[in-house]
């Protein structure tokens, strides 16, 4: 990798790579920047009673690590030919996971505008598409792979008791922006701010729509900063970024002075220098949701 690919893809450019894989005769993608290493399957240890989806355990350079099943995720028959089949060795959400899938083909760059939204004909909340890539004649289908998790296992998700111990808070006065593109995180994160004391949250699905909101109340001849105190943000949203949203930010003057915390399953400290790179103000790994109140609280209090 050089150092000018490093480059465009922590610059905040709106840019991801993502790894093709094969399941049945449907293509997928996961961002690269989820993915430690490709290996060939190994043995894997049983384990009696856990969730239909996981194949196993196996012992990878002394970590123990589950092995997730995608046949059994996405309801697709088993491969006629298990020679081609793949583990990637993925981390999100401070954890390791494995996901065993048919093959692994090639790796796109491409920007996060030509990443479609699922239709709400065809989706809903409880697929796990978050978005669509045509590409020459074909469509990749990018898959959650949080929400993947969270179906094995809820406790993985945000927990509404981190904020209850936090005891009863009035924030009412504040305002705060949201850009979360997943439907049920948009809803647990309502939840658990409105548990903190922060019941004036306005939510969006994607950076662009984030900032062509802020940038209309410059347009109303309005202080930006009168009208909103804080912007969380993910990262990975279809059209615009968390990262090329910040750098948006933070390069207009009429929105600069915005504290910006950003809240992801992509926070880790070999990634942090992304968000610093941009200007966030803070970053906190999901679901690590009191510690997400803790630093509003820092910021706009």
């Amino acid at each position: 990798m050089t150092k000018q690919h490093e480059l465009l893809l922590e610059s905040g450019t709106n840019e991801l790579e993502i790894i093709e894989f094969e399941m049945g005769n449907n293509r997928y993608g996961i961002n690269v920047i989820k993915v430690l290493e490709i290996i060939l399957p190994m043995k894997v240890t049983f384990i009696p009673h856990a969730h239909p989806s996981i194949e196993g355990i196996i012992q990878l350079r002394g970590e123990v690590l589950p092995v997730i099943n995608m046949e059994k995720v996405l309801g697709i028959p088993s491969s006629n030919d298990k020679s081609e089949e793949k583990y990637i060795v993925a981390a999100f959400n401070k954890q390791q996971v494995v996901f065993h899938v048919h093959n692994v083909t090639q790796i796109h760059r491409i920007s996060w505008d030509q990443i479609e939204k699922p239709s709400d004909i065809y989706s809903s909340g409880t697929s796990q598409v978050i978005g669509v890539v045509k590409r020459e004649g074909e469509m990749l289908l990018l898959l959650d792979f949080e929400k993947i998790i969270l179906d094995i296992n809820p406790e993985t998700g945000i927990n509404i008791d981190q904020v209850k111990k936090l005891g009863k808070r009035v924030r009412s006065d504040k305002r705060i922006i949201a850009a979360e593109d997943s439907p049920l995180l948009r809803e647990l994160l309502q939840m658990t701010l409105h548990e903190a004391g922060y019941v004036n949250v306005e939510f969006f699905e994607n950076g662009k729509d984030t900032l062509t909101y802020l940038e209309g109340i410059v347009a109303k001849g309005k202080k930006v900063t009168d009208e909103v105190q804080l912007v969380i943000t993910d990262i990975e949203m279809p059209q615009m970024d968390g990262h090329h949203l910040t750098k948006r930010i933070r390069e207009n003057k009429d929105l600069e002075s915005l504290p910006i915390i950003i809240f992801s399953s992509l926070i880790t400290d070999a990634l942090k220098h992304k968000g610093e790179r941009v200007g966030a103000d803070d970053q906190v790994s999901k679901p690590e949701i009191a510690e997400l109140v803790l630093k509003i609280d820092q910021h706009i209090l």
